[in-house]
């Protein structure tokens, strides 16, 4: 019996610690247009594999509840680990809305720890569907980065042209032009706008 029972364990651990495996879907400017909700917020909660995203800007999509709750990395999900979204952080996402059950991917005993539940989101981690967002400004894994490269060097881009690019307005050439400026060139062209506007002292 003790044997047994060891065994279990054992082949618990492993499936907890289990990795997903799946193919990189592409970048942010790819996979966006495949999501069912594209919007920038912040995370105002988490609890087990989940975080509460209050909705700030909605680029493509509807919501029926706000905050928005998504469901992260738990098991062999390929999704990103919960802990890289802290409270406070803004970041603009490409979200599937969960439309049916999946067997085994509730568990009452673990309410806070689950596939998730119909109506929420899902945040996948096989592309670049998200990006680090810091006031009007988004970094990320944008448009034409390198595979997996969450962070990549690049020139915060302005959460307006992504909005722009989401909608149809601009094409991906677009984004990657302005995410290899110069960022002393563009300062510059900002402080000149707002001397212009008179926004300077």
């Amino acid at each position: 019996m003790r044997l047994l029972l060891c065994l279990l364990m054992l082949l618990a651990g492993t499936a907890a610690s289990a990795e997903c495996d799946c193919l990189w879907q592409g970048s942010f400017s790819e996979v966006q247009s495949g999501a069912s909700l594209v919007l920038s917020g912040t995370v105002v909660d988490g609890r087990g594999n989940s975080i509460d995203l209050s909705v700030e800007r909605l680029l493509r999509g509807k919501v029926h509840r706000d905050p928005v709750r998504v469901w992260l990395k738990t098991g062999d999900y390929c999704r990103p680990e919960p802990e890289l979204f802290p409270p406070g952080s803004q970041w603009v996402m490409a979200l599937q809305r969960i439309e049916e059950d999946v067997p085994g991917g509730f568990n009452p005993n673990t309410p806070n720890v689950s596939y998730g539940r119909i109506g929420d989101y899902t945040l996948s981690s096989c592309g670049g569907y998200w990006l680090s967002q810091s006031g009007e400004w988004v970094t990320g894994n944008l448009v034409q980065a390198p595979r997996w490269e969450r962070e990549p060097k690049m020139t915060p881009v302005l959460l307006d042209l992504v909005a722009d690019y989401v909608n149809g307005v601009v094409d991906a050439g677009a984004l990657l032009q302005a995410s290899r400026e110069d960022p002393a060139l563009r300062e510059l062209m900002l402080d000149t706008r707002a001397f212009l506007r008179g926004d300077e002292e």
